[in-house]
């Protein structure tokens, strides 16, 4: 078994943190791990991109296109920029967020019409509501493990809610721990 997760968003989303909680996870399930991280714009809020693989026998750390088997996209036009990533079959879970790029001058886009074109060119496509998650939480610090949530309840990952309660315990500070507990509890509702 390999599963090949691509995470992507903008500077700023907790791509990074996700991607590491993903992976500390899926090591304690005994798996091989390998990923990479792109995020050299991160700090101007431009693309973050990390790329996990899981599995037995694993040897390189980036995913070719065609291969991922789930793509999160805290962001549609970054979820439409990596979507020659996504397998045949994979699957999408994608934030309804609307964030123009650095440097774009606030040049509006087409939301609308970019999740119709996910939509007929996935073969399984979640989209979430940011502002659902938002008021449900209370935080935009927590809305990458809330993603991580729903993802969860979809079963994404060979791996459970509470396997991740456990890898949050050890990753995020004690302050910030019952937030992103509970951020984990609200995604798995809507997850659903």
């Amino acid at each position: 078994m390999m599963l090949n997760c691509l995470l992507t968003g903008v500077g700023g989303q907790g791509t990074v943190l996700l991607s590491r909680l993903i992976a500390a996870a899926a090591l304690d399930q005994g798996l091989d791990v390998r990923g990479s991280e792109t995020i050299g714009m991160a700090q101007r809020g431009g693309s973050v991109v990390s790329h996990i693989r899981m599995g037995q026998g694993i040897f390189s750390p980036l995913i070719p296109p065609g291969k991922a088997g789930i793509i999160i996209a805290f962001e549609i036009a970054e979820a439409l920029r990596v979507l020659p990533f996504l397998a045949p079959q994979g699957r999408m879970l994608v934030l309804d967020k609307v964030q123009p790029p650095a440097g774009a001058n606030g040049a509006p886009y087409d939301a609308k019409a970019m999740l119709d074109y996910l939509d007929k060119n996935t073969a399984d496509l979640t989209v979430l509501k940011e502002k659902d998650l938002l008021d449900r939480s209370g935080s935009t610090r927590v809305i990458n493990v809330a993603v991580l949530g729903a993802a969860l309840a979809k079963n994404f990952f060979p791996f459970t809610a509470e396997d991740v309660r456990k890898v949050l315990a050890r990753q995020i500070p004690p302050a910030y721990l019952e937030m992103n507990i509970k951020a984990l509890e609200i995604g798995g509702e809507r997850g659903r």
